[in-house]
């Protein structure tokens, strides 16, 4: 399992005192509002202020005191670690978490492994295959079951079918 997970991406300064907007990668900005760290190009800053409106958020970062110091953060990512994140409700999982698990026909039969998750209103899974990359959307009655301890999931291949392209 991932140590650290990129939960926003910064889209640009906000202001002229340093603050920057970002796109939030999670359920919504209220998943970040307790983060007091985050980390960007693995340097590490204090959250000094925190607002957040949907998939938007405003951040004050520590020794970040300007528009140009803001400006060179520009389009990178923010990292936290997992364990400074809320939990998640039982069958929501992270995307660091799916990736590299092995997926698999109920009857045992090895499909590929998750290369790439896609976030969408129903998330699309990328999986690295014998015979190259297939992506399925994880629709009602697909995924069986998933098993992040072992990095396996289980499909209906059936409907694994149905949905793969």
């Amino acid at each position: 399992m991932a140590d650290k997970l990129t939960v926003a991406t910064i889209l640009k300064p906000q202001g002229i005192r340093g603050e920057i907007k970002v796109k939030v990668l999670c359920d919504g900005a209220d998943d970040l509002a307790d983060v007091k760290r985050v980390f960007i190009d693995g340097v590490e800053y204090s959250v000094m202020g925190f607002r957040g409106q949907g998939e938007v958020a405003f951040i004050a970062l520590k020794g970040v005191f300007d528009r140009n110091a803001a400006e060179l953060l520009r389009g990178k990512d923010i990292q936290v670690y997992k364990s400074e994140m809320p939990a998640l409700p039982e069958g929501r999982y992270y995307i660091a978490d799916l990736t590299g698990c092995k997926v698999v026909a109920a009857s045992g039969e090895v499909i590929g492994e998750v290369i790439a998750v896609t976030p969408a209103r129903t998330d699309i899974y990328t999986l690295a295959t014998e015979s190259g990359s297939v992506s399925f959307a994880a629709a009602e009655g697909v995924i069986e079951s998933v098993d992040i301890q072992n990095k396996l999931i289980t499909v209906n291949k059936k409907r694994f079918k149905e949905v793969s392209v």
